[in-house]
């Protein structure tokens, strides 16, 4: 006699991301993870030489600016990362034991808010490296590797903090410098045609617009995470690029706010962040700053 069929075991479905990566492994990037969407602001000098549109050469460079809107995703990497740790003894077997990195993939597309043009794509992959005693002695650190459609990539590596509050938002100086500055260089960042939102004291100082964003806002806590090219990493560029306006440092800071809202009904995640890439022609080193004031959806 044929024993009739059991009931089939119902199927447990696959445990989400968030179990599998846990927060303590993503250390101080946990709270990336999702998708954040925002607005910002660039400026950026270019070489000018072409007389095609939007070029309006010959001439030296010509000053971008642009308000933004932007979305940034971050998707947690489904396992650790095994780094290898070799022997520094061969006869007493010392040597620095592996580590395993936790961390996540995003990707960040930038457009302008007034036109809709696009700006700005970029895959990347945000790192937490925990510290090491061997080879290298060196604390835990969070690592920022990128790849720009211009053909760049870079490695940018650098530490977090947590501290109460909100953050403390530096200067960006967007002052050109080098021994190749002529007179008339710095009149279009005098009194540049501004696109909507962008005020006169922002062309100097782009991240008062981050200060202004925050003003009035009852932030309980910050994680800070400030990554650069130098003196660990370092910027790859194709032959164009180095020719004609050479990328050679990348420096960021993130700011992951906790934010209460103000008829106290619970709290929303703020990213703020500040980036200043120097490019290089003409003798000249050209600081191309982003910011921009993202929100958690």
């Amino acid at each position: 006699m044929t024993a009739a069929p059991s009931a089939a075991a119902p199927r447990r479905a696959s445990p989400p991301i968030a179990e599998i990566i846990r927060p303590h492994n993503l250390g101080p990037l946990a709270e990336l993870a999702g998708t954040w969407v925002g607005n910002g602001f660039s400026l950026i000098a270019l070489p000018d030489f072409d007389s095609h549109p939007p070029s309006t050469g010959p001439r030296a460079f010509r000053l971008k600016l642009s308000t933004t809107r932007e979305t940034l995703q971050f998707i947690p990497i489904g396992g650790p990362v095994p780094n290898r740790g070799s022997l520094t003894d061969l006869g007493g077997g010392t040597g620095q034991p592996d580590i395993l990195l936790h961390g996540l993939t995003y990707l960040q597309r930038v457009s302008d808010a007034v036109t809709n043009e696009a700006l700005h794509i970029e895959p990347g992959i945000w790192l937490n490296v925990p510290a090491t005693t061997v080879m290298p002695v060196q604390p835990a650190s969070v690592v920022r590797l990128a790849t720009v459609p211009h053909g760049d990539s870079l490695v940018a590596q650098g530490n977090a903090l947590a501290v109460a509050g909100g953050p403390q938002i530096g200067d960006a100086d967007s002052t050109p410098t080098g021994p190749g500055m002529q007179a008339g260089y710095l009149d279009p960042f005098l009194n540049p045609v501004r696109p909507p939102g962008f005020k006169p004291p922002f062309v100097k100082n782009p991240n008062l617009a981050l200060q202004e964003a925050i003003q009035g806002q009852h932030i309980t806590s910050t994680i800070v995470l400030s990554v650069s090219t130098s003196p660990s990493g370092g910027i790859v560029n194709i032959p164009f690029v180095v020719q004609n306006a050479n990328a050679t440092k990348m420096d960021a800071v993130f700011w992951i706010e906790t934010v209460e809202q103000p008829d106290g009904s619970g709290a929303f995640m703020q990213l703020q962040y500040t980036q200043t890439v120097i490019l290089n022609f003409l003798g000249i080193d050209w600081p191309h700053i982003s910011v921009a004031t993202l929100t958690k959806q």
